[in-house]
């Protein structure tokens, strides 16, 4: 195949006009550790490797556009988070991010919980053999099929969303002849550094019950007052993606207040404080996230300051990290298509997926890395944009980087933290079929999640 240079228009950042880019790396050959997946390399013939098995070869075996996952670095993730709480605390996987059995399994033998957030993930997580008193209902409009299943299965909790779902879940809970364990999700009225649909504490939103204005105090009186519920602890979720802890620290000081608030009135002292997930993965070389100990000294100092002066014991806290686990230990492996060259502005290189397998970048405005993974190159950078095949001009995976300018048609190239969302998100937009989901580890890959067919598309058109 030729590797000839295409006239890939500006080379330098200063020519962009808008502005969303760095300065080119000195080498575009070199992976940033940072981005990618613990177990992913180059290896000595130019080819990137996961768990020890080259691109080149998985993209033969499986196909593309898939994504690959590194089950060593998922697992690592995982134990990190695990050790890095103890024992007195937990953590929850937010399976929203990406939920598969297989995931599942891992989770279980790794020792973390799991939250699920539907009748559908719930449904996986008891499949896979997760037992149900490790596991948390979320969702804040949960049907009353969806409720029955879980008190019924024994979930370990469900967090509250509403005044309605208080009286459901107690109404479902006595007719089975239970006692449903259960948080009731607050609004603090915190609002994270992070995009305005993925921000989810401050009051103008749909999530929880508000803090202010009495609301959730009214929420505990009633909860309190039913026999079908044992209300175990207040949960709060600021955002996503976020690099620091200080929207944790406002939250828990408020959240403390309502625990303070609820020991006076009613004299009892609640076991439990959730503080959802939400903590950042590095999708560039200019994210920063922190290390799961760091967080966790941080958030467990933060609550233990604000219970001292508060004069409460210390609660049970727990965390809910989804795409601070999965998010890097996958990438989407992707085949070069049509390039195209706009003079004065950019390349755009046209993929064989788009946003039906990511739409964040279309919906969150998302920014991602990307690199050549099938071969090396000594070319000058060229300033582009990676597209899908689409019939929308919003279907772009990584709005501005740097590819090398001999880029060509059947050329592989992947892009990184890709774990968390993308599959979970993944459409049929076009009628185009989901890609598999494919775990490597120790020269080993496995499909974990089977790419769909034209038979899948048509099994449901009964027209």
């Amino acid at each position: 195949m030729s590797r000839s240079a295409h006239p890939a228009g500006p080379r330098h950042a200063d020519v962009l006009p808008e502005g969303h880019y760095s300065a080119p790396p000195a080498d575009l050959n070199t992976l940033d550790p940072k981005v990618w997946a613990q177990t992913v390399d180059r290896g000595a013939d130019g080819v990137v490797r996961v768990g020890g098995v080259d691109v080149k070869a998985l993209a033969e075996e499986f196909g593309t556009p898939a994504y690959f996952l590194d089950e060593a670095d998922f697992r690592a993730r995982a134990r990190a988070w695990r050790t890095a709480f103890g024992q007195d605390a937990d953590v929850f996987y937010a399976g929203k991010a990406f939920l598969s059995r297989a995931v599942v399994r891992w989770l279980h033998e790794e020792g973390l919980n799991l939250d699920v957030c539907s009748g559908g993930e719930l449904a996986t997580a008891l499949s896979a053999g997760m037992p149900a008193d490790r596991i948390a209902f979320h969702g804040n409009n949960k049907s009353t099929e969806e409720i029955h299943r879980a008190v019924e299965a024994g979930v370990g909790r469900i967090v509250l969303d509403s005044f309605q779902e208080i009286v459901r879940v107690a109404h479902i809970a006595q007719e089975l002849g239970k006692r449903q364990r259960v948080q009731i999700r607050v609004t603090v009225g915190v609002e994270a550094h992070t995009h305005e649909f993925i921000a989810t504490a401050h009051e103008d939103q749909k999530f929880g019950i508000p803090l202010a204005g009495g609301q959730a105090a009214e929420a505990v009186r009633r909860a309190l007052k039913l026999d079908g519920l044992e209300l175990i602890g207040i949960h709060s979720h600021i955002g996503s993606q976020i690099f620091d802890t200080s929207g944790f620290e406002v939250a828990a000081h408020r959240v403390v207040g309502l625990l303070k608030d609820i020991r006076d009135e009613h004299g009892v002292e609640l076991p439990e404080i959730d503080l959802g997930g939400g903590l950042g993965i590095a999708y560039t070389s200019a994210d920063d996230p922190r290390e799961p100990h760091e967080i966790a000294k941080a958030l467990t100092e933060i609550v233990t300051r604000e219970c001292e002066g508060a004069r409460l014991r210390t609660p049970r806290i727990s965390v809910e990290p989804g795409r601070a686990i999965v998010g890097p230990t996958a990438f989407t492996l992707y085949e070069v298509g049509t390039i195209k060259p706009l003079d004065g502005l950019r390349t755009y290189v046209s993929v064989d997926g788009g946003m039906s397998d990511n739409i964040r970048t279309a919906l969150y405005d998302a920014e991602y890395s990307v690199a050549l993974v099938s071969r090396t190159s000594d070319a000058e950078p060229m300033l582009a944009r990676v597209v899908g095949k689409h019939c929308e001009s919003g279907d772009i995976v990584v709005k501005d980087a740097f590819l090398p300018a001999d880029l060509a048609p059947g050329d592989l190239i992947a892009v990184p933290a890709t774990g968390a969302y993308c599959r979970s998100m993944a459409s049929n937009y076009n009628h185009v079929l989901r890609p598999p989901v494919v775990a490597v580890k120790d020269g080993d890959a496995q499909v974990i999640v089977r790419r769909e067919t034209e038979e899948d598309l048509l099994r449901l058109d009964v027209g």
